[in-house]
């Protein structure tokens, strides 16, 4: 295995970042989530501390400290109900999914394919919250929310 360049150093750092940040909004989703959406809530934070916690080993096997989580993180936006949370939890779900697509862009062999399995996992999560997918997980440039003004096509081309 060769030595891990700078750029997937530092996407993995990112990514751990993004898994602390993820940990800290599925609190906050969990508290306004009921019924099924609780259970899902439960499994999104269980599923982030454990991608949190094997990254955390992966940027200490890089020869990096892991950056420590922060005391809190701001939100996106309120959470005042649960409506707000299913919003919360996609759009965690979606940023994690860019900081795979990163890590993935950045690293080689072990690292990018685990990187692969953590952006598919993210993406199918951000499905299940959405209610739909989106053609390009991880690609903020690629989804309809994200899109600059103009006409879109089926395929999200601009005209």
């Amino acid at each position: 295995m060769s030595e891990p360049s700078d750029e997937a150093r530092a996407a993995a750092q990112r990514a751990l970042a993004a898994e602390h940040a993820a940990v800290y909004g599925y609190g906050v989703v969990g508290a306004r989530a009921r019924g099924g959406r609780a259970a899902e809530a439960r499994a999104g934070y269980d599923a982030h501390r454990a991608r949190r916690d094997a990254l955390s080993r992966v940027v200490r096997d890089l020869g990096d400290p892991p950056q420590p989580a922060a005391a809190a993180y701001a939100l996106p936006f309120a959470v005042p109900d649960e409506a707000a949370a299913v919003r919360l939890a996609t759009e965690l779900e979606d940023r994690i999914a860019g900081s795979y697509a990163d890590l993935v862009r950045a690293a080689d062999g072990d690292l990018r394919r685990d990187a692969a399995a953590a952006l598919r996992e993210a993406a199918v999560r951000a499905a299940r919250w959405r209610g739909g997918s989106v053609a390009f997980p991880g690609l903020a440039e690629r989804t309809p929310d994200t899109a600059p003004a103009g006409r879109q096509d089926g395929a999200g081309r601009q005209d």
